[in-house]
């Protein structure tokens, strides 16, 4: 025994050993590359003293040229900048992808294991010196001194370029309770509100527009100028596993909100106060087939059985109507709705003929993340060009009418079309003005850096108590038998589902449910785990049941006192014996415990209106046609259910 476990500890050091030498050469030669790439970089930009004025003298040239003047008309300024572009420039300012920080907020260069993430992507210095680009998607979350100190450290790189083009960071959602890297990420220094859902629970765009003037506040004080939202898409397909990111499936409901999400976000116009809204996904990705979604290639299709392409567009009108600086299409391939069957991205009937063209639209056009190149958490979401090379794939986008590249780092390829002719320089000049246009409306050449000061804006009691407000105000109290609710504080509960100390905050918390009074259960949509790939593990798909054997032993719990059954409504549950055994059903959208036990105990009256319906059988979700609203037969709770007090 002793032998084998001598040869086990060999094994092991010398598995080690190995770990650290492979580490050892990496990290000499990523050390070497980022010092070649730190090579590239000049001075940082010098200041200018004109007529009172100071300006920074971006290109280093001891002069100030009109492009550095904030007095000068903003097309004057673009005009000047691309005249002094060249090809290299131009193509990485048209490609936005991931980027992360170290730590201590210095520029990852190193990859580093106090943040495993650091290993996943490129060095900070390759993707701004190298390959010139300046547009980011952060995906991380660290103190907010942290990150105001990275994003001065990323700003003062991008300075030392020829040019001197300031960096655009950009974010998906960071005000909810969802951490998923492809659609939300947890954000603890910011005021938290419910999902999107949640909003539409409420219906106040009053409400909206104050949420999103708080949340460009909250951006803007870590640097972040580019919100990756809203999503205008509509929910008419219970499966889809971006429900609750949108505000439900009617399509008026929607294009109220969203059209004050953006003008929170942006006010009345885009500019220096601003953040930028890129909406998404246009046309509307709600109708997936059978709800899988189309970032994976089961999910490619998106069918519009119902003859109802046009109701979802609604929302995105009313987007371009609230001047939404940007669009995002989805990765949807649209049957029968264009006679080219291919992806949205690639789609020129959508981008030219509908978006360019129908509705007049001349804003930055981005692509979803990856549906060029393979990236490590999904291959390409190439649909309808998966025989198409690299280089063809980016052309054929291009052509469509779509400006930028989200998820992608690849300007290289962009510069060999132009090289080999295949796409004009004067084409891609049409998307670089607009891109530049919203470094410029934003305020970005003039003046980039954060100060420590605007961190005083996180420490808001007020904003706090807003998002709790709004919480309170988007639960749904959808079932309450016999007045069940409010509970008194005497009462003795057993829970599940929530954390025992929250709840004694209200009453005494009992470990067995037959010393209980009132059983309180709080559970989520069902979906079914996947794992294909590694986004898949984020997204929350398939049934909308709970298994058998899971229902059977809740069941027996809700049987055995008076529950109140909380649902987390990430999509339309279907749970039609838990709601008829429960005496009390909420529905909830990423509220705190804390808020829902107010509503349980009679702190506030609920006021919420379900946004989507909640189906009353497996059967009737699969009957369902995926672009119509509120088509389930004899849904459990129909939209806009809700009762308004106990």
């Amino acid at each position: 025994m002793k032998k084998l476990l001598k040869i086990l500890l060999y094994i092991l050091l010398g598995l080690l050993l190995i770990l650290i030498i492979v580490y050892i050469f990496f990290y000499i030669k990523w050390s070497r590359a980022s010092t070649a790439n730190l090579n590239l970089l000049g001075e940082p930009a010098p200041t200018l003293t004109l007529d009172g004025w100071t300006f920074r003298d971006l290109n280093k040239n001891g002069r100030l040229d009109p492009y550095e003047d904030i007095r000068v008309d903003m097309e004057q300024r673009i005009d000047n900048l691309m005249s002094q572009m060249n090809l290299e420039e131009k193509a990485g300012l048209l490609f936005i992808t991931m980027i992360t920080m170290n730590p201590d907020g210095l520029p990852t260069e190193v990859p580093t294991f106090k943040d495993p993430m650091t290993f996943a992507f490129d060095s900070n210095s390759e993707l701004v010196a190298k390959r010139k680009m300046n547009h980011f998607n952060l995906i991380q979350t660290y103190s907010p001194q942290v990150m105001l100190t990275w994003h001065n450290n990323i700003q003062k790189m991008a300075e030392r370029t020829r040019l001197g083009i300031p960096v655009t960071v950009a974010s998906d959602p960071r005000h909810g309770a969802v951490d998923n890297p492809g659609a939300g990420i947890e954000t603890p220094a910011f005021s938290a509100w419910p999902s999107p859902l949640g909003f539409a629970a409420i219906d106040d765009t009053l409400l909206t527009r104050e949420f999103g003037d708080i949340a460009r506040q909250e951006y803007r004080a870590i640097g972040l100028r580019l919100a990756l939202s809203p999503m205008a898409d509509l929910s008419t397909e219970p499966r889809w596993g971006r429900t609750d990111g949108t505000f439900g499936e009617d399509a008026a409901l929607s294009a109220r909100l969203t059209k004050a999400y953006v003008l929170g976000f942006q006010g009345d116009s885009l500019q220096a106060n601003s953040v930028a809204c890129m909406t998404k996904h246009f046309p509307g990705g709600g109708p997936q087939k059978d709800g899988e979604d189309a970032h994976f290639s089961y999910g490619a299709e998106q069918v519009y059985p119902g003859n109802n392409f046009a109701y979802h567009l609604e929302p995105f009108e009313a987007a371009f109507a609230a001047g939404t600086a940007q669009i995002m299409p989805y990765y949807g391939l649209p049957v029968g709705q264009t006679s080219e069957a291919v992806a949205f991205g690639y789609n020129k009937e959508i981008i030219t003929g509908l978006l360019r063209e129908r509705y007049q639209y001349d804003g930055v056009v981005c692509t979803d993340w990856g549906i060029v190149s393979d990236m490590f958490v999904k291959p390409a979401s190439a649909w309808g060009v998966e025989d198409l090379s690299t280089k063809q794939r980016v052309a054929k986008v291009l052509d469509a009418g779509c400006d930028m590249f989200g998820g992608e780092a690849i300007p290289d390829q962009v510069i060999a079309l132009v090289e080999e002719g295949q796409i004009s320089e004067d084409r891609l000049d049409v998307s670089v003005r607009r891109v530049l246009r919203d470094k410029f409306r934003l305020g970005l050449f003039d003046q980039p850096y954060l100060e420590e000061a605007g961190l005083d804006i996180l420490d808001n009691a007020t904003y706090a108590a807003k998002g709790l407000e709004a919480q309170r105000r988007s639960l749904v109290l959808l079932k309450n038998e016999d007045n069940v609710l409010p509970l008194s504080q005497s009462t003795k509960i057993y829970i599940q589902g929530m954390e025992e100390k929250m709840v004694s905050k209200f009453s005494s918390v009992v470990a067995d449910p037959q010393d209980a009074d009132v059983i309180i259960l709080k559970l989520s949509t069902p979906f079914e785990p996947r794992s294909t790939h590694l986004l898949e593990r984020f997204f929350k798909q398939g049934r909308l049941d709970f298994p058998a054997e899971e229902k059977a032993e809740l069941l027996e719990l809700i049987n055995a006192k008076p529950t109140i059954t909380v649902m987390t409504v990430q999509r339309p549950p279907v749970f039609p014996e838990i709601n008829a055994a429960s005496k009390g059903v909420i529905a909830d959208f990423y509220c705190s415990d804390e808020v829902i036990l107010e509503l349980i105990f009679g702190r506030f009256q609920p006021s919420g209106k379900l946004p989507i319906e909640i189906p009353a059988s497996v059967q009737a979700v699969e009957q369902q046609l995926e672009d119509v609203p509120y088509d389930s037969e004899a849904p459990l709770y129909p939209f806009g259910a809700g009762l308004n007090a106990f």
